[in-house]
């Protein structure tokens, strides 16, 4: 996984929990709603990301690479 994509899926995150805050803050229900997805979204990105890993290290493991 490149670490562009995972430095962008970390910033949506953090996007994510801003509105969320921003949105509790100001008493806004549906900015609020739209930051917990967009910070779910972005959590389902991340968990991706690592499974990529993860799959690239068991297959590095197997073909000997480090």
């Amino acid at each position: 996984m490149g670490l562009g994509d995972k430095a962008k899926h970390a910033a949506e995150e953090l996007a994510g929990k801003a509105k969320q805050g921003i949105g509790k803050a100001t008493g806004n229900e549906e900015l609020e709603a739209e930051g917990r997805a967009e910070e779910a979204k972005a959590d389902l990105k991340q968990a991706g990301d690592k499974a990529k890993d993860a799959g690239n290290d068991v297959k590095d493991a197997f073909t000997g690479r480090d």
